[in-house]
């Protein structure tokens, strides 16, 4: 059976296809027009809106007597500062969306005690979340609240508001502790970023203070193919 979806959302189909499976790297130019419009069986016009719509949204770009290409399209964020990444990925004309994994109280292990400065076994807040920009998971959230200062954390309707939007709105942020580091997605990172057991990712480990207060631990891990971190200095001349 064939597709019910309009001629030029099928060609843009088709190539974000191309371009999330890495078979079209960053730098690749695409088929010319004229070629997409006889491939699909349209006219050239409904090509171009189909390009043109993704020059638009980021994934390509257009240069004048030469032809068309896939972009670096990698989601950004800013290293130094801390970002509520749905207003990220609003901000790049995209869509944002969450899936809630975890929202629960659980004992801190020695990994979470060792990071948040409390005892084995005390009482903490974990959320598990998988972000998404126009469908495709970008990050995959794991965090640790202390419930002295955000008691009603767990009150939070996700899917509405972000871990980041709660935290700030209850604790204003004073310090950030931030570590990166490359690690293989394990079979459970694979899974809920969708992308092949192995594949390099990146893992932001954040720790973030209200004043004296160490108020979250998160381990934020991104394909390492969607998503890059930028980091800028500004010296006095």
């Amino acid at each position: 059976m064939g597709s019910t979806l309009p001629r030029y959302l099928q060609i843009q189909q088709h190539l974000l296809e191309k371009i999330h499976n890495g078979d079209w790297a960053p730098g690749y130019q695409i088929p010319p027009e004229e070629r997409l419009a006889e491939e699909f069986g349209v006219s050239r016009m409904t090509a171009n809106k189909a390009i043109r719509d993704l020059v638009q949204q980021g994934y390509l770009s257009r240069h004048p007597g030469v032809g068309t290409f896939v972009t670096d399209s990698k989601a950004e964020s800013s290293l130094v500062e801390v970002h509520n990444i749905a207003e990220e990925v609003k901000a790049r004309g995209h869509d944002y969306a969450s899936e809630i994994l975890i929202a629960e109280a659980r004992k801190a292990d020695d990994d979470v005690s060792m990071r948040m400065g409390v005892r084995i076994g005390t009482r903490v807040f974990h959320t598990l979340i998988v972000h998404r920009e126009n469908g495709v998971p970008i990050q995959l959230e794991d965090r640790y609240v202390d419930p002295r200062q955000v008691p009603h954390y767990l009150d939070t309707d996700f899917t509405r508001q972000t871990p980041n939007e709660v935290l700030v709105a209850a604790c204003p942020i004073s310090d950030v502790e931030h570590v990166v580091e490359a690690v293989a997605a394990d079979d459970y990172i694979a899974e809920h970023l969708d992308i092949s057991h192995g594949q390099p990712c990146l893992r932001l480990i954040r720790r973030t203070w209200s004043g004296d207060r160490l108020i979250s631990y998160a381990r934020l891990v991104h394909p390492g193919d969607r998503y890059k971190l930028r980091s800028s200095l500004h010296t006095e001349r």
